[in-house]
């Protein structure tokens, strides 16, 4: 099944969540794009110990994931 995932928050812990949600759905072999909308295209502003948002990008990208801005 195709999903796309829609994320438009620039809040750190809803970024953090929709990745890891995109890395869940890869794994029960999804195809899955997450398109950042308006102030979410900064993926990475907010990135820190409590929420590793690069990290999870970079797992999500590895696993044949999409991201389009």
């Amino acid at each position: 099944m195709q999903i796309l995932l829609v994320l438009s928050s620039t809040d750190p812990e809803i970024k953090w969540n929709a990745v890891r949600f995109g890395n869940f759905l890869l794994t029960e072999e999804e195809d899955v794009t997450i398109f950042l909308n308006g102030p979410a295209v900064d993926l990475y502003a907010g990135n820190s110990e409590t929420f590793p948002i690069a990290e999870q990008a970079k797992l999500f990208s590895l696993s044949e994931g999409v991201l389009v801005a």
